[in-house]
């Protein structure tokens, strides 16, 4: 459990630190302080992430639970919806091409039984 709340509070640091170092970085101590806030988080001792995650992650994750569930379920119907789409879109576009190879090839093959005439025909043995 302590190691969840770690990567739970951490991963939402390295998220808003995405933003934040481009207007902050030119601070001074920037990155010192940065090192050592995850040292906090990290420590036994001091229990950082214990204490962020108890005070703001949990309680803010149970307020808008009905909603992230909502989300969830609204992702899952949708991802299944677009891979039968791509899935569909995958097979007709294969098709397409065996029915073009098909055709090229079987138009190619009476082009060159156009081009012998039948004197060179009759020259070819017969195999059966």
């Amino acid at each position: 459990v302590r190691w969840m709340m770690y990567w739970i509070v951490f991963a939402l640091f390295m998220a808003t630190e995405t933003f934040t170092d481009l207007l902050i970085s030119w601070f001074p101590f920037y990155y010192e302080i940065k090192m050592a806030f995850v040292i906090w988080l990290l420590s036994p001792y001091t229990r950082g992430a214990s204490l962020l995650y108890r005070k703001f992650v949990h309680p803010t994750l149970s307020r808008k639970e009905k909603e992230i569930d909502t989300y969830i379920i609204q992702a899952r119907e949708r991802s299944y919806e677009t891979m039968v789409r791509f899935g569909k879109r995958g097979l007709n576009m294969a098709a397409t091409a065996a029915v073009q190879a098909a055709a090229k090839s079987q138009g190619a093959l009476a082009g060159r039984l156009r081009s012998f005439s039948m004197q060179d025909l009759r020259s070819v043995p017969d195999e059966a």
